[in-house]
Parts: structure tokens; sequence; C-alpha cells
């Protein structure tokens, strides 16, 4: 009986079990990736503060203005 209830309430289904290991396997990546572009993000705004004009640790030329053609 206890085995019949089991069953119905929703014992341990395979396709359940690694449904949700490859969820958790995403937050994981997400996570780790999350991590990684907030430093990224912050070594920009260091920079960017201290007026260095600095992209993935390459330096880029920024033009002067030109006026728009209309």
């Amino acid at each position: 009986m206890a085995k019949a209830l089991l069953g119905y309430v929703g014992g341990s289904d395979p396709r359940l079990l690694a449904e949700m290991r490859r969820l958790q396997q995403r937050v994981q990546d997400l996570e780790s990736e999350l991590v990684r572009i907030q430093s990224e993000n912050d070594a920009l705004s260091a920079a960017a503060q201290h007026g260095e004009p600095m992209l993935n640790g390459i330096d880029i030329d920024v033009p002067q203005a030109e006026p728009a053609l209309t």
C-alpha cells in the first residue's frame, strides 16, 4: 500500500530528476555568467571614471563629434 501511495503522490521519477539536475546546472551557469559580466562592468566603470577609454583591455580611439547630415 505504501508503494502505491508513494507512486501516486509522485515518487522519484527519473525524468523529473534529470530535468531538475539540468535546471540546477543551467542556474549555476547563469550565476557564473552574471559574476563574470558584473566584474567586467565594474572594470569598465572604473576605467570610465578615470577617463581611460577601454574595452576589454583594448584602448579605443573616440573621434571628435561631427555635425549630423540632414
